[in-house]
């Protein structure tokens, strides 16, 4: 099918020294949702915005259906739409005249910019809003017209950089939902996150940055499979019993578990045997757990496995590199 993104060795540093992007490749299959994946600083909105042609790269190169992000750049901003956490709209406009005035912007005619806003606005339930300013707009309601926005001259690339950051559950399901209509009807998606869950439901395929570097590729499963077939759960009480628990349990099984505040999360592959195994190590330490639970793998695992850190947790300078 091809690629209809590439990135190659893109970098980037900014003033003062903070290194964006350091040497990040990765290729978006046509047709498919593509995750980058990655907490506040990972360097992830910088990639958007080099591959959106906001950016320039110190090194490195980017493509759009074939074009070069720095050479093409007119042609790659003709063929692609891009949806952040902010609304790139005029908040004291209606959500009709936003959407009309994009598609004239788009040189549409104007009837065909005023049927594609209505076409948009019930796409997106948004035709009761469609009389009142944005400002009276609640954030999932913002976050449905950027969207709208993006899609105006029915782009063949999307870039969403954190759509659903800030949303409510039911809001963030939502735009789930729409994101995978329009994959459905054959849009390519390059999806910025920090949530697992998201990555997880929506991407065929992940990159994992942190601090500038691709440290993992693969689809969800395969990125879970890292972790072998079974996660043990062990509430300990509080974290120094966890620690000590940890450098048990590290040095009967060899793979580091993981621990997040009082819970030591131990990554098995033969599931039930070694649970066992490793209720009767505890035990034997004077480390009884309060209590266990058995489950599959999370995309969360894998991040904190990988980088020691939670994909939600901030990074120093995330308001510089993104």
């Amino acid at each position: 099918m091809g690629s209809a993104v590439e990135a190659r060795d893109l970098r980037k540093t900014f003033k003062g020294g903070v290194t964006a992007l350091d040497g990040v490749s990765f290729a978006v299959e046509t047709g498919s949702v593509f995750g980058l994946l990655g907490p506040n600083g990972a360097g992830k909105t910088t990639a958007v915005r080099i591959l959106t042609t906001i950016l320039r790269p110190d090194s490195g190169s980017g493509r759009v259906l074939g074009h070069d992000v720095v050479k093409e750049a007119a042609a790659v901003r003709a063929s692609i739409g891009l949806a952040g956490q902010y609304a790139a709209v005029d908040e004291n406009l209606t959500g009709r005249e936003n959407l009309r005035m994009i598609g004239q912007l788009s040189h549409l005619k104007r009837r065909a910019a005023s049927l594609r806003a209505d076409e948009l606005l019930e796409r997106f339930e948004l035709s009761d809003a469609a009389n009142r300013p944005l400002k009276t707009y609640s954030g999932g309601m913002r976050r449905r017209i950027d969207l709208a926005a993006a899609l105006v001259d029915q782009p063949p690339v999307l870039f969403l950089d954190e759509p659903t950051t800030g949303l409510d559950p039911y809001s963030r399901i939502a735009l789930w939902g729409v994101i995978e209509a329009l994959v459905g009807e054959g849009t390519t998606v390059l999806l910025t996150t920090q949530y697992l869950e998201e990555a997880d439901r929506l991407a065929d395929r992940l990159v994992v940055v942190d601090h500038g570097r691709v440290i993992a590729e693969g689809t969800s499963s395969e990125l879970k499979s890292r972790l072998g077939a079974t996660v043990l759960d062990l509430e300990m009480g509080d974290a120094e019993r966890a620690a000590r628990a940890r450098a048990v349990l590290e040095r009967r099984f060899g793979d580091a578990p993981v621990v997040r505040g009082s819970v030591v999360a131990v990554p098995l592959d033969e599931g039930p045997r070694l649970v066992m195994d490793a209720l009767s190590v505890l035990d034997s330490a004077e480390l009884v757990p309060l209590t266990l639970a058995v489950r599959e793998p999370s995309l969360d695992d894998v991040f904190l496995a990988l980088t020691g850190h939670g994909a939600s947790e901030e990074n120093e300078g995330a308001e510089v590199v993104a």
